[in-house]
């Protein structure tokens, strides 16, 4: 994609210490989720009289902040998460990153913050995947990227801050769930909340997923792999689990999910996950699904499957569902047909194996 005159150049400096390719290449091997890091980084800064400018890879370091940086007062920062993947053929994909691009301009917007210009951040993503493209495993692993951005102006003050950073980095990943495929078990939280109505549950801030923390460590006391939240208002309506949206699968061919709505965090593996089971000819409802409904359809037999769905985990099949009453299974407490079907379609498209016909993958030259 050509820069555009607003656009600038983003510079490159590598590191004169990269990890070795041994060590490398040992990393790789298995390298977990979010432990292991490759060289480099992205780094970019904006002031109100420069906007974004300064924008270069460099060599992966710690960053310094002042005692009284904005952010760690007021918490004013975003992320996004996204994977780059190396194809079978020796092609280097993205998956959808335009989607990241504008779901991140929409969290800066709510928080306050200056939005990243679309061809910023997609170049910004290709210049730290071309430099640091032998950390891109091959299989079933892949390239996690987190873009950030955070307010660094120092100062005590409750409001926008006037300088801010933006960053990359990345992390070969493995599967988000140890046990792979195998059908992950959830808490129902009823008494803290992710989000509220006018809140910040449709912006990616750090704020969401460290007030779901509490909830994700009850969760892990009651044998959960996950946490799911209900509306705030209610304490009724099925919202999102901690990191990852969710769907129902009913015995009619049906699918069920919480409609967005300011609470939910618009996935991009949601919404890909509609477009496929829509192509399938099934019906996807987005609609409110209350914790009542779904009790009683898995005990009757209507809910024959469940799934959550993100960046990290693609899709991973709901088995076991606790709450305070009790707990129950979704069908045979294994991950389903559809489920899996929609995983290895996805998966499919993401690694270069299924032809893609809608235009999501990009492609990065190196």
């Amino acid at each position: 994609m050509p820069a555009s005159s607003n656009t600038p150049e983003i510079k490159i400096e590598f590191h004169t210490s990269p990890v070795s390719d041994a060590d490398r290449i040992q990393a790789l091997e298995s390298p977990g989720f979010g432990k292991v890091f490759t060289d480099h980084m992205v780094l970019a800064r904006w002031t109100p009289d420069k906007g974004w400018h300064n924008a270069k890879v460099t060599p992966r370091r710690p960053l310094e902040l002042d005692p009284a940086s904005a952010v760690l007062h007021y918490a004013q920062e975003i992320f996004e998460g996204m994977k780059a993947y190396r194809a079978d053929d020796g092609r280097i994909l993205l998956f959808r990153p335009e989607e990241n691009a504008r779901r991140f301009a929409q969290s800066a917007i709510r928080m306050a913050m200056p939005p990243v210009p679309d061809e910023i951040f997609l170049k910004a993503v290709e210049e730290l995947v071309r430099v640091d493209k032998d950390w891109i495993p091959s299989g079933d692993a892949s390239l996690y990227l987190r873009p950030f951005m955070f307010a660094n102006e120092a100062f005590l003050g409750v409001r926008p801050a006037q300088e801010y950073i933006f960053c990359i980095i990345a992390s070969p990943v493995g599967a988000y769930f140890k046990g792979g495929a195998k059908a992950v078990s959830l808490w129902v939280e009823t008494e803290y909340t992710r989000a509220a109505n006018g809140g910040t549950g449709a912006a990616k801030c750090g704020g969401n997923y460290a007030a779901s923390l509490i909830a994700q460590a009850e969760a892990s006391k009651r044998n959960c792999d996950q946490v799911v939240f209900l509306d705030a208002a209610e304490h009724r309506w099925v919202e999102e689990l901690g990191g990852m949206n969710v769907f129902f699968v009913m015995n009619d061919g049906s699918v069920v999910t919480p409609p967005l709505g300011g609470t939910i965090l618009p996935g991009i593996t949601r919404a890909s996950v509609i477009v496929l089971a829509e192509e399938k000819g099934l019906r996807v409802e987005q609609r409110p699904y209350s914790f009542a409904e779904w009790q009683a359809d898995a005990v009757s037999g209507k809910l024959v499957e469940a799934f959550a769905c993100g960046t990290a985990a693609v899709l991973a099949g709901i088995g076991l569902v606790r709450h305070a009453g009790g707990e129950f299974l979704i069908g045979d407490g294994q991950t389903g047909k559809l489920t899996t079907e929609l995983r290895q379609e996805l998966v499919g498209l993401q690694k270069g194996v299924t032809n893609d016909e809608r235009g999501w993958t990009r492609r990065i030259l190196v």
